[in-house]
């Protein structure tokens, strides 16, 4: 028997995903069934059973010991990730009782295409700057996030960040004392090779895709924001207030 395509999807790939959801909603709660069990109910051999293992072995959510067999891993419950109008890293994850950081992975210039002038209400071609961040809680990486500035209102802006590793204390000495966030984009999809590396994750993994814009007090915009979190370590809660009486 081969590994191949099955209704479009691998083999391999749809074993992964019913162990993970077995996993996530308490149905394998200790130990993996075996190998040979596994191939029999999918019809398929080995290696493809292997292979969907390998993969969940690398997220994290399967440990196999040798001569014993596979186990779940404990999992951590997910940290929750509040979206409102003055989203702050470091004052989400400092409420609930975790120790963040963030640091710049690179930074350059580049110039404003169609979608960041318009989101940033700059002409086409401005130069900005843009920051490649990871942020972590407590030694864990959470998120990796992308961040454009326009560099004639913060030319300092990658200094200010890689000293304090806060967006937000670099904003302020950029001459920014507070922001909002205008709006957010919510939406999900598989990692990137790059970020996997950073988050010490497998290529399979899934990453919540937040696409944002925030504003000044006089509702400028101030940063266009592509934020990249963990699935399995997030969770973005949306706070929408009280309804308006």
């Amino acid at each position: 028997m081969l590994d191949e395509p099955d209704s479009g999807i691998a083999r391999w790939r749809r074993i992964a995903d019913d162990l993970k959801r077995a996993i996530a909603d308490g149905t394998i709660r200790d130990r993996a069934p075996a190998e040979s069990e596994l191939a029999e109910r999918y019809g398929v051999n080995r290696h493809t059973v292997r292979r969907a293992l390998s993969v969940l072995n690398a997220e994290g959510l399967l440990r196999t010991e040798r001569g014993k067999g596979t186990f779940v891993n404990p999992q951590a419950p997910r940290l929750s990730y509040p979206i409102t109008a003055r989203t702050r890293f470091s004052e989400n994850l400092a409420r609930q009782a975790r120790s963040p950081a963030g640091r710049l992975i690179r930074a350059d210039r580049v110039a404003a295409d169609g979608p960041l002038s318009a989101a940033l209400g700059c002409r086409p071609g401005a130069p900005l700057h843009r920051l490649e961040t990871l942020h972590v809680a407590d030694g864990v990486p959470l998120s990796v996030a992308t961040c454009h500035f326009s560099a004639e209102r913060f030319p300092g802006i990658v200094a200010a960040y890689a000293e304090t590793g806060s967006i937000t204390e670099a904003l302020k000495r950029e001459g920014c004392a507070d922001y909002r966030r205008r709006e957010t984009r919510i939406s999900a999809g598989r990692i990137s090779p790059s970020d996997a590396e950073h988050f010490g994750l497998g290529p399979d993994a899934i990453i919540l895709l937040a696409v944002a814009i925030d504003v000044d007090l006089e509702n400028r915009p101030i940063q266009a924001i592509r934020t990249r979190f963990a699935a399995d370590r997030m969770e973005l809660l949306v706070e929408t207030g009280s309804e308006p009486s």
